[in-house]
């Protein structure tokens, strides 16, 4: 882990301390997006509601990379939420940003 994925798994500890989380781990998967393409995000989590989210920590976002979590939220069942740490100015903390786009109408979904 870099240092700011360290600082992000505090928070989640925290958040497993609180029961806000049930689980979580650093890089357990990674995704296929496409052929010779693939997305590794930085964090797998299990809400208390049993759902599993993807956290991706960011300092600055280049564009492969919000591409790469785009494309992701849009083929696989999980909610992805990417972290930017907020300047301690702005009273610090982590600004968290959804990425939706995944559709199950039709009950599976096929690359």
């Amino acid at each position: 882990m870099n240092t700011l994925e360290e600082r992000y798994s505090n928070r989640l500890d925290d958040l497993l301390r609180s029961g806000e989380i049930l689980w979580w781990a650093f890089e357990p998967v990674r995704l296929k997006l496409a052929h010779l393409t693939s997305y590794c995000p930085d964090f797998l989590v299990l809400t208390k509601e049993l759902e599993l989210e993807v956290h991706e920590v960011k300092g600055f976002w280049r564009d492969d990379a919000r591409v790469k979590i785009k494309v992701a939220a849009s083929k696989f069942p999980f909610r992805f939420i990417a972290a930017t740490p907020k300047r301690k100015k702005d009273g610090g903390g982590w600004k968290l940003e959804l990425f939706e786009g995944w559709n199950n109408d039709y009950g599976s979904h096929r690359s």
